[in-house]
């Protein structure tokens, strides 16, 4: 740094998100910034955020990581998508899954040729013409380097912390183990050092808040508000339990819809994590307790623990000398597995606004402005899967169906419906395909196409769309099937990571 003081980064909480940030600190800006994390063996992590999303392959292609040993060292499995069981109506089931459906023309998408060969009675489900569907169907895997697969992984996501923090000790980052007893702020207002237990003081330029939902920095010490989105997503329990494995893990995430919510189930190769989220208006946590339990599967290997949580935004995730990183910056419902890749996000920004010296005003702005954007589409693509429902079973899913939705949300589905049309700005983490999956899904049928469809004959739209399914079907064919790709990539030792438990 031609003799620039480095910046002196402390990062208050370990978990995912912490050792997440210190890795990624370690290995890139190791030169740039002195970072030390301080965490208390006496305090337990969330450490229940399993399923990923494939933005996670980038994050760890980034670190150095070596995907097989890392496969096996977090006992992973692949993910292709999430099924949904129950959202749209009773015993109703679709996979959204991370692959590309049909071809798109550069006028329009796939949606529009298949809506016309829906017409003429010679289009299959929406779902046969995505390789990545049809493989987690099947139970099928390969990495295929010509083609491609978009894949995300099934992990423990406390081995995964684990990982990060060898990586990051291995780069320079320094661990305190301890309490913090006190947060101390200079005259302006900026926080100055973490004071912990023993009386240690640890100073710093630039404090990390990864300390989850009690936002010890950003919230009981600057003040930072909260952004209640409860009344779009009113889910705030969710229970967790690891059970042993009975069957072979699929290439996806279960995600069951019931009464007052819905529930999970995440197969990694040796264990399968599960877990009910509901709103506890209209179910009570014994109730939840006692359905979760009822409908698993294997030995139960771990006390179901209960997590109580407010869905919402910090008002500011960036604030004076703080950055909040993880739950302590918001926290949307696992529903599509985004939280590990929200910590992703705030520490690539992070990254490419890490201060020179000292904390400039409109990095801070254009983070927030950032983050907040990209918190509000996923929160608004987590209500679509409530509200758009034909359920009326139970007082829950009558209240999701009638709620007032953002309006950004509202214009999305009005215009799907209407045209079959969906936008994608600013680098939104669920691109198009994603919306479209999820909308059919849950029974949103666009009632007319782009014209450009009206030119192929009848003819044409059949050879074209039987062309795309033959393809999907020889492919996915080819593969292996999941379980032996698993068992030749990355096998884990399964003996070992049960006694670990």
């Amino acid at each position: 740094m031609d003799g620039a003081k480095k910046q002196k980064v402390v990062i208050a909480g370990g978990g995912t998100a912490g050792w997440m940030t210190a890795a990624a600190l370690g290995k890139v800006l190791e030169k740039v910034c002195d970072v030390t994390l301080v965490e208390s063996d006496a305090i337990g992590t969330i450490g229940v955020g399993e399923a990923t999303i494939p933005t996670l392959v980038t994050y760890n292609r980034l670190l150095g990581v070596d995907e097989a040993k890392w496969m096996a060292a977090v006992r992973g499995s692949f993910k292709l998508g999430i099924a949904f069981e129950n959202w749209t109506d009773l015993g109703h089931r679709y996979i959204h899954s991370f692959g590309i459906t049909g071809k798109d023309h550069w006028t329009a998408a796939f949606i529009h040729f298949w809506h016309r060969g829906k017409e003429l009675g010679l289009a299959e489900d929406f779902g046969n013409y995505c390789l990545e569907l049809i493989a987690a169907e099947q139970e099928r895997f390969a990495h295929l380097p010509d083609l491609g697969l978009n894949y995300a992984f099934h992990i423990d996501a406390t081995a995964y912390a684990g990982l990060l923090r060898g990586l990051a000790e291995h780069h320079g980052v320094k661990r305190r183990e301890g309490k913090i007893a006190e947060v101390r702020r200079n005259e302006e207002g900026d926080l100055e050092s973490l004071v912990l237990e023993d009386g240690s003081v640890i100073e710093g330029d630039l404090f990390v808040d990864c300390t989850g939902f009690r936002a010890l920095l950003i919230g009981e010490t600057l003040g930072v508000g909260y952004h209640d989105w409860s009344h779009w997503l009113p889910c705030d329990r969710a229970i967790a339990v690891q059970t042993l494995s009975t069957r072979h893990p699929r290439p996806y995430t279960r995600s069951i819809a019931h009464e007052a919510g819905w529930r999970w189930q995440i197969p990694l190769q040796h264990r399968t994590g599960n877990g009910i989220v509901f709103c506890s208006r209209y179910m009570s946590e014994d109730e939840a307790k006692a359905k979760l339990l009822a409908d698993i599967d294997g030995e139960v290997l771990t006390e179901p623990r209960v997590i109580r949580f407010r869905t919402g935004s910090r008002r500011m995730h960036w604030h004076r000398n703080c950055v909040a990183v993880g739950l302590s910056s918001g926290f949307i419902e696992p529903l599509e597995s985004t939280s590990i890749h929200m910590i992703q996000r705030s520490v690539m920004r992070l990254m490419q606004m890490i201060p020179r010296g000292r904390v400039e005003q409109s990095s801070v702005d254009e983070f927030n402005r950032q983050t907040a954007y990209e918190m509000e589409h996923i929160r608004d693509f987590i209500i679509l899967h409530y509200h758009l429902t034909n359920r009326t079973d139970t007082p829950f899913w009558r209240h999701c169906r009638t709620m007032h939705v953002p309006e950004n949300l509202r214009h999305r589905m009005k215009l799907f419906k209407e045209t079959g049309r969906v936008f994608r700005a600013n680098d939104e983490l669920f691109a198009e395909n994603s919306w479209t999956q999820v909308m059919l899904g849950q029974g949103l049928m666009p009632c007319s196409h782009h014209p450009v469809a009206d030119v192929m004959s009848e003819e044409e739209v059949r050879r074209f769309l039987s062309h795309i399914t033959e393809n999907v079907n020889r492919t996915a064919a080819g593969l292996p099937m999941h379980q032996d790709y698993l068992n030749k990539y990355c096998p884990a030792d399964v003996a070992v990571s049960n006694r670990s438990n």
